[in-house]
């Protein structure tokens, strides 16, 4: 999957192999791949060029359909042998379209006609070269689900945003400084808790959760504080509330706005004194727990309205640790697509489809307003019915049909434009209509950018929000 226009990340070191027995043409495009700023590798033959390449070549091949020897049909199945993710470029004569075609049907990249637009090169090998990064990526993330105890197996993202969370953890997991954590709903924070569990000196003691939301308020004393037997109708005998089981570990309170006020002063209480007192108990009882809490609202506003007990929230947040939304983490929506779709189809025992283009542009511009779970469910959905009843992933997840899509189906033309037009928008809301901000995301001169918009009846006013007009 690739993002139009988009820099690698390898960067001026990424490798493209120029594959051709004219020199003049290598000369030609050697100084426009060097230009749009890729790294060369040039060669005269099929074998010279098999020998340059490995399963971990960070770039792609550009190659002549014409070549002495092998010619670049050839190439490009003994490449497929190698590594069939390796991206192959094909340039041909007005006469070896048909070709060219059968050769996208086999595996092939992209091919491009003589003569062509320079502009154009670039552009195909950006996107390949993005595509082949991507692949590497994602190989170096099973790599590290493989093993179970990688932080980066639980917090899957390349952002620096999720970097800087996972040096965040394994730093703060040494200490027993309460952790509030924060953010929208379906971003992962039980998981975050979790690892500062499992990262801490308290890995061997219990981890114990509890919903504050979704208990009745009745029970939620009980549930945190435990009861001795006849505290109340019911309770025929003793039973150890959360706090209590968690002794020597760890206790995570998610939603803990909803928690009632007057539990929070007990909580709190048990924070300052590290003791807990039983419903119906006659004496505290010492606990030792370190306490993570989570909310998906500003715990600030929380205090303003009178929710959450302002001295509770100076106990809670020693440390506050905030997690981005998935729409604010760039190409980790498709990172983590990918590695959901992996893991259901081993879990189904399904073949793993593959996305669109269209699918992969609905990734990167959709909101996901349910972040990550929501995206882990879509994964879900995508895989169960790939064989049975293929849909977009645009319609699995919003349920609008492809006639009603404004990236419905048509020509490669009009699949593409539909594809550069929703990463242009994306962008564009994302960046509040700031065109020098488009044009790093995407990689563009502002030429470039201006030619694609004006094409595509775009302006910056797409920046507004779609639903409600709003910038």
């Amino acid at each position: 999957m690739t993002t139009l226009n988009s820099k690698p990340s390898q960067s001026t070191n990424t490798p493209v192999l120029i594959v051709d027995d004219d020199p003049s043409m290598r000369a030609a495009l050697r100084q426009w791949i060097r230009l749009a700023e890729f790294e060369t590798i040039e060669v005269a033959t099929a074998d010279q060029a098999m020998a340059v390449l490995s399963p971990d070549f960070g770039g792609c091949i550009v190659t002549d359909v014409m070549l002495d020897g092998d010619d670049g049909m050839t190439l490009l199945r003994r490449v497929g042998e190698l590594d069939g993710d390796l991206p192959v470029i094909l340039i041909t004569g007005h006469g070896d379209v048909p070709m060219a075609v059968e050769a996208m049907r086999a595996g092939a990249y992209d091919f491009v006609e003589k003569p062509f637009d320079p502009d154009l090169i670039a552009e195909v090998v950006r996107r390949a070269c993005n595509r082949r990064a991507l692949v590497l990526e994602n190989r170096a993330l099973k790599t590290q689900i493989a093993d179970s105890s990688s932080l980066e197996s639980r917090l899957i993202g390349n952002s620096p945003a999720m970097q800087a969370l996972r040096q965040q953890i394994l730093h703060f997991a040494q200490t027993d400084a309460a952790v509030l954590i924060t953010g929208e709903t379906g971003t992962g924070k039980e998981v975050i808790a979790q690892a500062l569990h499992d990262y801490s000196a308290r890995k061997d003691a219990p981890f114990m959760a509890i919903n504050a939301a979704a208990l009745p308020e009745t029970m939620v004393e009980a549930e945190l504080f435990g009861h001795e037997a006849g505290a109340f109708t019911g309770a025929d005998r003793q039973r150890i509330g959360r706090i209590e089981a968690a002794n020597s570990g760890v206790l995570f309170l998610d939603e803990i706005v909803s928690m009632p006020l007057p539990l929070q002063a007990k909580l709190l209480r048990v924070l300052q004194e590290r003791k807990v007192d039983r419903i119906g108990g006659h004496r505290p009882v010492d606990v030792d727990i370190r306490l993570v809490s989570a909310a998906n609202v500003d715990p600030r506003e929380a205090v303003a309205s009178g929710r959450l007990r302002e001295d509770l929230l100076f106990r809670l947040n020693a440390i506050e640790l905030v997690i981005p939304p998935l729409r604010e983490r760039g190409r980790d929506s498709i990172l983590l697509f990918d590695t959901f779709l992996n893991r259901f189809a081993v879990q189904y025992g399904m073949e793993a489809p593959t996305p669109s283009a269209l699918d992969e542009a609905f990734l990167q511009t959709y909101g996901w307003p349910g972040n990550v779970r929501e995206l882990r469910n879509a994964a879900e959905r995508f895989v169960l019915n790939a064989q049975v009843n293929p849909q977009p992933l645009e319609t699995l997840v919003t349920g609008r049909r492809d006639d009603a899509s404004p990236m419905g189906a048509g020509g490669l033309k009009d699949l593409m434009d539909a594809y550069e037009r929703s990463l242009i928008e994306g962008a564009l809301r994302r960046h509040g209509g700031k065109v020098a901000d488009v044009m790093r995301e995407l990689n563009v001169p502002r030429r470039t950018l201006n030619e694609k918009m004006a094409r595509l009846g775009l302006s910056r006013d797409q920046a507004s929000d779609p639903e409600t007009g709003a910038a």
